[in-house]
């Protein structure tokens, strides 16, 4: 059976009559993307000024990660890692030189890979560092996002993604973002730290960017102290902020390093876990791993979605694109009253409305612009990220700039 959906309201019914009310979104109907445009059931154009939470940084439907897709498709799809195919070592081979680890660990989701991150920090912990078993501690960071798993969930202060789901595991330390004397201090008195996660910019807390040095600090006590610096670059890597990663604003080069999201760019679900040689082999046969993590189809459009990266020079578009963006968007500032705060780096930005967090302003805001044919989404509250794919021009983001400030004079 197969239901044609013919309007936005049967769409919107179908899934809340038949699926789990795990998510809020925006109503809007979607059912093409080409680029930075995507169209609604009804015909209408929008801006994406979300990138499917940034997993589109090469625009919708990019033809050559497409082209990728549909050629492997037809040839293999699915071995699983009980068998060699013949993508995967090639892949591997193209993320090691691209990135620069000695070894890659596929999986398929950003929780998977973090899981998969803290899995590893573990066991480096215990079998290289010499922490008793069961007593190892990683640090991690209030306001953090890494997902929605138990083990994840357990080390979260977002009461939406903890009440009523516990008992929680331990071995987490939070401790303050952009706060170099908290970790240093934590460092020091907290016994058996094993490693360090952090997101370079927080983008669940409102795209939150830390203040300049905070990272390299932070690596270099990592270092100081012999523990793990795990990066989670889920969101903020793959030129999303005007550099491959945005570690790389500081030049660090994390012991673990975790991608997700734009891997694909958006085609495929594709994560990775990236650390050398001297870390990664304390993983075994049998001792980690996934059913699709590393099959030939996403080792297809993984490289296909890199190659994209690179060819169109996508994160010094970034870079450009969004000092013209939220420069025009400060101009803003003061000439209305609702406008707080423009924050970012690259495409990854956000504005601060000027009300409560739990107010409904930003909501109401995102609605009155999706009218105008640009479509975001609150975080926070109050916070409105806007993250377009990374192939955006000059000439569109004054364009999505003028629908900004157009909705901001109707609101």
């Amino acid at each position: 059976m197969s239901i044609k959906i013919t309007s936005s309201q049967l769409a919107i019914d179908l899934e809340n009559q038949y699926g789990a009310h795990n998510y809020h979104p925006l109503p809007v109907v979607l059912t093409k993307g080409e680029g930075i445009y995507v169209w609604d059931v009804e015909g209408k154009k929008y801006f994406d000024f979300l990138s499917a939470y940034s997993a589109v940084n090469q625009g919708h439907c990019h033809p050559k990660i497409v082209i990728a897709l549909t050629e492997q498709a037809q040839k293999l799809t699915l071995t699983s890692r009980a068998f060699y195919n013949d993508v995967l070592g090639p892949w591997e081979q193209y993320m090691s030189e691209y990135f620069g680890y000695d070894k890659l660990l596929p999986m398929n989701t950003g929780a998977e890979a973090v899981e998969t991150a803290i899995k590893l920090t573990r066991k480096w912990a215990y079998e290289e560092k010499g922490i008793p078993e069961e007593q190892a501690n990683i640090l991690v960071c209030d306001g953090n996002f890494h997902g929605r798993t138990t083990t994840i969930i357990s080390f979260s202060n977002d009461p939406d993604s903890k009440k009523h789901f516990g008992p929680f595991t331990p071995g987490f330390i939070s401790i303050p973002y952009d706060d170099v004397d908290a970790l240093e201090n934590a460092l020091k008195t907290i016994p058996n730290v094993a490693g360090f996660l952090v997101e370079p910019i927080q983008g669940e807390a409102g795209v939150y960017v830390p203040s300049d040095g905070y990272l390299a600090k932070a690596k270099a006590l990592c270092e100081q102290h012999k523990i793990l610096f795990i990066a989670d670059e889920v969101q903020t890597g793959i030129a999303r902020t005007g550099k491959l990663l945005a570690v790389h604003y500081e030049n660090v080069r994390p012991d673990v390093l975790i991608m997700g999201k734009a891997l694909s760019g958006g085609a495929y679900p594709i994560s990775a876990v990236m650390a050398d040689d001297a870390i990664m082999h304390v993983i075994k046969p049998g001792q980690h791993g996934s059913t699709f993590g590393g099959n030939p189809l996403a080792a297809a459009v993984s490289m296909a979605a890199l190659d994209v990266i690179k060819d169109e020079n996508l994160a010094d578009n970034a870079n450009k694109m969004g000092q013209i963006f939220r420069a025009e968007l400060d101009k803003l500032v003061g000439k209305y009253p609702l406008l707080k705060l423009v924050r970012g780096k690259g495409l990854l930005n956000a504005i601060v409305i000027n009300d409560t967090p739990d107010s409904e302003t930003a909501w109401n805001f995102c609605l009155k612009l999706r009218d105008n044919g640009l479509l975001a989404k609150p975080t926070h509250g109050n916070i409105i990220r806007f993250a377009p794919p990374l192939v955006i021009n000059e000439k569109q983001i004054r364009e999505c700039v003028s629908i900004i400030e157009k909705t901001f004079s109707e609101f």
